[in-house]
């Protein structure tokens, strides 16, 4: 069905007339990107020529997401607002608290019964908000915002960094914490830096063993971890729209691992065949009216270099199968280079799990393409060497690979179906022996490899693939095996080669589902009451944030100064922590203790300044806050790259810590930042992070100036009575400085509200 429709034909009767006067007013044409954000100025800001990567721009996006770890803390903070019910379209979608072990029936049950309490706490506030609840079980949540919510030319923030997943359906949707999905929810504007422009051109067909997932793979290793940083990428071209929808989706899915804001395609095609596959006709039909609006205008992609502020060729027909890793998503290696590369890096070559599905790769054409590789394990007189799993993204796509007998095919070879749920991909995966540490390594098509990412394994060399690689690399047992190339031994002793994946878009008899597990919120919430044990371990009410004292900040103790890549997951770990991500004060006990501390290389273990002696991050940090010591901590480039999770953010700003200062920030986690009330700064001289030491009290001169563009002096007070000046920058406009200032910009909402 189509959920929304009025609300989408209303974007769309207005979108005509409001692109059209953005190109009056820029007297030029208009890229994809450019159509949709101009077509969600909030009301409140005047239409004119935003400079990119400089101008903070008001939006008024059409819908929010958010999955069930990082929904308590925004519904938390929601219900702080004093609204009665959201101002736009939301969901709750559970899936990150199923924890892949045995089989998908049983690991559902366990969760259900382990987080009755969180997930009745999701369902009332949902039901009393107005907020669409997806059940455990229904599927990860942006499989099904693509199956159900997506639509071309629509606006859609999320509480997920991976909400850029719907991009495949030619949407700007963009990640960001809870705070963010508050305003939106409340019906305050939701602000973004006016992004740049990527453009990525794709010549040529896929074909044969080379998947979607290797054009992003292939886009992670040319601009690294965070070379899409403040920028959205389009992607064009005949290589586009010879894609599936769902295979654009994929691209837009990972997009978050190059730290693009999002990543987008035109409307075509493929995308109208999904939507009418989905049971969205309607929405098919009014998209087809306005197709121009839609994608770019003809002249941006016949001459894209005049557009875009930089551009990407690739050959789909030149492509090669990728696999990237280990330890991080933007080191890509073609798998022709494999065999050199990791003996050369000593990487462990036997293949122990292979894991296809998550959100990234979980369509019902992945799933047809892997499976025609495992009917020919039979086929062919060969035998799976490696464990295989199967996560699917939907219940809709599950049911419907049932019907059509792939789950049974999975089966014969021993493959082991897990949860609608992301499970291994965000560490919810207990894994028979990842405690003994071992060194080894797993393929899977999930988007993140970041040490410990998917089993708490640092051991654990994990390499990101296409389903079909993941797949033939899982039957051969081998990283270095190159299915186009080399062949296998079978059980009689014969050398035989895999043949090439195929599969349909889409299921030829359409897709089936009996239960999609969605429950509609009442029509009237006013009377549901929402309540939360004062004893719970799992819930906790937020109280305010204290606000700025008025002055300078001084005598800050260094909390740690973190060496190297310092993501979320290190920041705020997932896996067995997500139990708690409705209750601040006890996830807070795993604030940073990822983090590696320049000072000794060991994680999870600093020197407190007051007793002279090492201990844990949290509890150090605990004890500066009983002491009423503020603290500073210090990070390395794209500090907080990775997961939208605010509770990095929010963890810190619970403990005490003031300052966070770094080489340079990921967008959200910034953005988490200051929406806290918290201090982000960047060195002035990247140099200046090696003036750090170890028992420095710091002092933050120029606060009581604070000002958009005007930097601020830290003064580093060295254990030796010397001092030291260094210059920061910000990125802070005068609504984030007044966040600063107000201890967070929910304190300013509740006050509105409260005014109003």
């Amino acid at each position: 069905m189509a959920f929304d429709i009025e609300m989408i034909k209303k974007v769309y009767a207005a979108m005509p007339a409001k692109v059209d006067a953005a190109k009056k007013v820029l007297n030029r044409p208009l890229t994809l990107s450019e159509k949709i954000l101009f077509s969600h100025l909030h009301s409140d800001m005047q239409l004119q020529h935003f400079e990119r990567g400089k101008n903070y721009v008001d939006f008024a996006p059409d819908r929010v997401a958010m999955q069930d770890a990082t929904a308590q803390m925004a519904l938390l903070q929601f219900m702080q607002a004093g609204r009665p019910k959201v101002a736009v379209p939301s969901t709750v979608h559970c899936d990150h608290l199923i924890t892949a072990k045995v089989e998908a029936k049983q690991d559902l049950q366990i969760a259900t019964t382990e987080s009755k309490e969180v997930y009745d706490f999701l369902a009332s506030v949902s039901n009393k908000y107005g907020i669409g609840f997806w059940k455990p079980g229904a599927g990860i949540i942006h499989q099904v915002v693509l199956e159900n919510y997506a639509f071309p030319g629509g606006m859609m923030i999320g509480t997920d960094s991976h909400t850029v997943n719907a991009g495949g359906l030619g949407m700007i949707a963009i990640g960001v914490g809870g705070a963010d999905a508050c305003d939106v929810m409340a019906g305050l504007p939701w602000e973004l830096k006016w992004p740049k422009l990527i453009g990525v051109k794709l010549t040529g067909k896929l074909s044969g063993w080379v998947a979607p997932k290797d054009v992003i793979l292939k886009v992670a290793g040319i601009l690294t971890v965070k070379g899409g940083t403040g920028a959205i990428v389009e992607y064009f071209g005949e290589g586009a729209t010879n894609m599936s929808c769902t295979g654009k989706g994929t691209i837009c899915n990972m997009g978050a691992e190059i730290g693009a804001t999002t990543s987008t395609f035109g409307y075509d095609d493929s995308m109208s065949r999904y939507l009418k596959a989905t049971g969205r006709e309607e929405i098919a039909a009014a998209a087809d009216k306005i197709k121009e609006y839609l994608t770019a205008d003809a002249e941006v992609y016949a001459n894209p270099e005049k557009y875009f502020d930089q551009i990407i060729e690739i050959n789909l027909s030149e492509l090669e199968p990728h696999l990237n890793g280990p330890f991080t998503p933007d080191l890509a290696t073609p798998i022709s280079k494999m065999k050199e590369v990791a003996a050369a890096n000593g990487w462990p070559t036997k293949v122990e799990v292979g894991l296809i599905g998550s959100c990234t790769n979980s369509s019902y054409e992945d799933i047809s393409r892997a499976v025609s590789l495992a009917k020919q394990v039979s086929e062919k007189g060969l035998k799976t060497k490696a464990e295989f799993t199967i996560t699917p993204g939907s219940e809709q796509v599950r049911y419907t690979i049932e019907r059509d007998g792939f789950l049974s095919t999975f089966d014969k070879i021993g493959a082991k179906v897990f949860a609608n749920a992301c499970g291994p991909c965000i560490g919810m995966w207990e894994r028979v022996g990842a405690e003994k540490k071992e060194k080894n390594t797993i393929v899977h098509s999930f988007n993140r490899n970041f040490a410990k990412r998917a089993d708490g394994n640092p051991n654990t060399y994990a390499f990101v693939a296409s389903p079909e690689l993941v797949t033939a690399l899982a039957i051969a047992g081998d990283l270095t095996f190159n299915p186009l190339t080399d062949t296998l031994t079978n059980e009689k002793g014969e050398q035989v080669k895999l043949d090439a994946p195929t599969g349909d878009e889409l299921p030829i008899k359409g897709f089936a589902v009996d239960d999609p597990g969605y429950q509609a919120p009442a029509v009237d919430g006013s009377n549901v009451v929402v309540e939360v044990s004062p004893t719970s371990k799992r819930l906790q009410l937020l109280d305010p944030f204290a606000a700025w004292e008025g002055t300078n900040l001084k005598g800050l103790k260094l909390l740690i100064k973190a060496k190297g890549k310092c993501t979320t997951d290190h920041i705020s770990m997932a896996g067995p922590w997500l139990k708690f991500r409705g209750h601040l004060d006890n996830i807070s006990n795993n604030m940073l203790i990822g983090a590696v501390n320049f000072f000794n290389d060991k994680t999870d273990n600093i020197k407190n300044q007051l007793t002279g002696e090492y201990g844990t991050v949290p509890a150090t940090q605990r004890a500066y806050k009983a002491a009423g010591i503020g603290s500073i901590v210090v990070g390395d480039e794209n500090y907080g790259e990775g997961s939208s999770r605010e509770h990095a953010a929010m963890e810190p700003r619970h403990l005490g810590v003031r300052v966070v200062l770094t080489k340079s920030f990921a967008r959200i986690h910034e953005t988490n930042l200051k929406k806290q009330g918290m201090l982000a700064l960047t060195f002035a001289d990247k140099n200046d992070y090696d003036k750090i030491k170890e028992d420095d009290t710091i002092d933050v001169i120029g606060l009581t100036s604070f000002a958009p563009g005007k930097s601020l002096t830290l003064v580093l007070n060295h254990n030796d009575g010397s001092k030291e000046e260094i210059a920061t920058n910000h990125t802070y406009n005068q609504q984030q400085i007044d966040w600063f200032k107000a201890g967070g910009a929910l304190n300013i909402i509740r006050k509105q509200v409260a005014n109003n």
